[in-house]
C-alpha cells in the first residue's frame, strides 16, 4: 500500500481548524510577492461561497481588482477579460496586459 503525504501550509491548517470549531465561514487572505517586484494582498471569498472571488490589492499604482473564480481542471483560477490570477499551493501566476509574473506567498 502506497501512502502519499501532502504538505499543507500551517496557516491553512489553522484556518481550517478554526472554521470547523466555530462553524462559521470567513474569507482567507494571503500575501504574494511577484518576480517583477509587485506585492499582492489577496482576499479570497469565504469557503463554500458561490460564486467564488478574490480581491487583489497591488503594491504598485494599479490599485485593486475583484476577479470571479472561473472553471479550472486544477487549482484556483480567477479571471476577467483583462487579468488572470492562477494559484496552486504557495505559487501563483498573475497575467496582466499580456505579461505574466510568477508569484509566491510570503
Amino acid at each position: 500500500m502506497r501512502v502519499t503525504m501532502i504538505k499543507i501550509p500551517a496557516p491553512v491548517l489553522a484556518l481550517s481548524a478554526l472554521l470547523l470549531w466555530t462553524g462559521d465561514a470567513f474569507p482567507i487572505e494571503a500575501q504574494y510577492e511577484c518576480a517583477g517586484g509587485i506585492r499582492i494582498h489577496a482576499a479570497f471569498s469565504s469557503p463554500g461561497g458561490s460564486p467564488g472571488s478574490v480581491v487583489l490589492v497591488f503594491s504598485d499604482t494599479s490599485g485593486e481588482i475583484r476577479l470571479p473564480q472561473v472553471r479550472s481542471a486544477d487549482c484556483g483560477r480567477y479571471a476577467n477579460d483583462d487579468v488572470e490570477f492562477w494559484i496552486k499551493g504557495n505559487e501563483a501566476t498573475l497575467t496582466r496586459a499580456g505579461r505574466s509574473d510568477k508569484c509566491h506567498t510570503k
